[in-house]
This record gives C-alpha cells, sequence and structure tokens, in this order.
C-alpha cells in the first residue's frame, strides 16, 4: 500500500534550548522521512543522535540563505520522485525568522502537499511569559544592523496597536534598545527574554528606558527576544489629530497619513480624512 504522504513536505519544529522539547510526532516524522532537509544540518544530526534517529543513507540537505536557489530544484525532484520531505529548521517553527519560505512557496505551485508538525517557537514562549498583552501582537524579528533602517522601521510600527515582537543579537541589544526608547517611548512597558527553555532562562521587565540602562550594566548573553507592549491609551483631542496629521502628510500620501494617525489615535477613519482634506486645502 502506498503511503499517502509520497511527495509531500512536511515542516517540522525543533526545540528552541531544551532537546527533550521536540514531539513524539516530529521524531517518528524524522525516522519516516526518505530525504531530510535542514537549515543546519549539523545541528539536525546533533538533536537527531539525541534521540537515538539515524540518519543513514539518506540524503540530507542543507538549505539555507546561500544554498535556497540551487537546493529548490533538487527538492522539488525529489517530491516529484514521490519522497517524503522532511524541512527542520535550526531551531524554533520553521519560516519564522528562517530561510524555508521560498521552499514552501515552490511545492505548493508545483502541486505537492505541505504540512507541518508544529512546536516551539521562540516568539511565542517569549510573549506567554512576557506578561504584556497577547491579544494582539505584531512579530517584527530582527531589525536592521544600520541604525538609519532600524530607525525606520521602528516608525512604521509606533502606530501598531498591540505587543512587538522582535529578535536580536547581544552586540546590537543596547543600541536597539536605544532607538526603541526613543522612537516607541521610554515609559513602554518591555521584556528581555533570554536563553528560553535553557538552564540560564532569563526574564527582564522594566520600562524601556529603564532597559536601556540595565542591558549597559549588566549585559546579557545568549538568544534574545525583545517584547515591547503596546502604548498607553490617551485622552486625543482635534488640535492633536490635527498635528498629527499635519506631520504626517508632509512625507507622505494622504491615504497612509490618514490610515496612520487613525490606527494611533483610534479616531474613525471618515473623520480624520476629512481634517486631512481640510489640511490639504490649506497648504
Amino acid at each position: 500500500m502506498s503511503d499517502p504522504r509520497a511527495g509531500h513536505l512536511v515542516l517540522v519544529t525543533t526545540p528552541i534550548g531544551n532537546a527533550r522539547d521536540i514531539t513524539l510526532r516530529a521524531l517518528d516524522l524524522l525516522r519516516e522521512a526518505t530525504v531530510l532537509v535542514a537549515e543546519d544540518t549539523r545541528s539536525l544530526r546533533r538533536l537527531m543522535d539525541m534521540h537515538g534517529v539515524a540518519v543513514g543513507g539518506r540524503p540530507l540537505l542543507a538549505y539555507h540563505d546561500h544554498s535556497g536557489p540551487r537546493m529548490r530544484d533538487k527538492v522539488l525532484d525529489h517530491l516529484a520522485a514521490g519522497a517524503l520531505v522532511v524541512y527542520a529548521s535550526e531551531a524554533g517553527t520553521p519560516l519564522i525568522a528562517d530561510p524555508g519560505y521560498d521552499l514552501v512557496q515552490v511545492a505548493r505551485a508545483a502541486g505537492h502537499g505541505v504540512t507541518a508538525a508544529p512546536g516551539p517557537s521562540a516568539a511565542v514562549t517569549a510573549l506567554s511569559l512576557a506578561g504584556l498583552p497577547t491579544d494582539r501582537f505584531f512579530f517584527e524579528g530582527f531589525l536592521p544592523s544600520a541604525k538609519g533602517a532600524r530607525r525606520k522601521v521602528l516608525q512604521s510600527l509606533t502606530a501598531v496597536p498591540g505587543t512587538l515582537i522582535f529578535y536580536e543579537s547581544p552586540k546590537r541589544l543596547e543600541k536597539s534598545l536605544s532607538d526603541m526608547a526613543e522612537i516607541l517611548g521610554p515609559a513602554r512597558a518591555a521584556v528581555i527574554a533570554r536563553e528560553l527553555t535553557k538552564r540560564f532562562e532569563e526574564i527582564r521587565s522594566a520600562a524601556l528606558g529603564d532597559l536601556v540602562q540595565l542591558v549597559v550594566e549588566a549585559p546579557p548573553k545568549g538568544e534574545i527576544v525583545v517584547l515591547v507592549g503596546p502604548a498607553a491609551a490617551a485622552e486625543i483631542s482635534p488640535e492633536d489629530i490635527t498635528e498629527m496629521l499635519t506631520e504626517a502628510l508632509a512625507s507622505q500620501s494622504a491615504k497612509d497619513a490618514v490610515a496612520q494617525v487613525s490606527a494611533a489615535t483610534g479616531a474613525p477613519r471618515r473623520q480624520v480624512y476629512k481634517e486631512a482634506l481640510a489640511i490639504l486645502g490649506k497648504s
């Protein structure tokens, strides 16, 4: 009897720290796969060895930012031949700050089945532990390393009405937090979640401005998730809306300026649009 999973791509989530966090289904798939694909083949081999799963003579392909374009054709060939292809990220959920997006896209476009064996995610784990609002959140991932580009991205997030989630390296953390405090506001509630599920797991909670000082005094090490709570609701007067709109219209189209101010203030878009027309009519 043929395997109904033949010609399918399965995304397998791997632990973000503690190797025992892998699921039973993920281990089954790693045993049963006819072709293994990994963001980091050495990491996957170590994980499989820990759990007594042998690679054997099966193909183990490295799929990362540099190999992706040439490796996609090989994966598609295996799928077309009826292989059960399992793709594993280096740590966490595939495609979350991970290069597998294009692989899923081309596999689906070629008519192959794509499914997932879910599991840990550093972003969701940090959100659960942070004590910040979880009803609405926005995952930004890694901010640009260049200051100008980083600040531009942060400016675009000022009106997001939910908790913001970032990945960051210890070397860039102080600079990123400083820019966050300046652009998003030093009083915003924030959290640094470090080394999640590992021995030295740590959660630091403080206002953004205070977190900058804490990092200066005791620089953290390891893998870091930064979370910033939503801005506190405030009374917005018509004068405030006019001022914000005037500033937004100086660098944006009327449509974008209205969307930004409406999202930031909670004011009805129709009302904000009417005010934008009045401002533009005076200029």
